[in-house]
């Protein structure tokens, strides 16, 4: 079995971190924006940082795409939709209905 050695980084506000990867994300800056209340929270920093490229910040934004909008973001799995679900449901909302968005799938 191979093993990657990790190589020391420093993210531009100090933290030293390992990665095995050329991927440069600090994973103290990272758990330090994470939200602590609202759907967001409840996302895995992949799914969060996805909606949040796309803008979509609110239960409401979110309402306006289709699961097939919402899965074909980088970053968003099928494991999301569940969460996705309840917290649209639990504010009285609901994903688009296919071939009804008003954005372009």
């Amino acid at each position: 079995m191979m093993t990657t050695s990790k190589n020391l980084k420093i993210c531009d506000n100090g933290h030293q971190f390992y990665k095995s990867s050329d991927c440069p994300t600090c994973p103290i800056c990272e758990k330090s924006k994470k939200p602590f209340a609202g759907f967001l929270a409840l996302l895995s920093n992949p799914a969060r940082n996805a909606l949040l490229h796309h803008g979509i910040i609110t239960l409401e934004e979110l309402s306006t795409f289709t699961e097939k909008e919402i899965l074909n973001l980088h970053g968003i799995g099928k494991a999301s939709l569940p969460i996705f679900r309840s917290a649209l449901a639990a504010h009285g909302l609901c994903f688009m209905p296919t071939g009804q968005s008003k954005n372009k799938e």
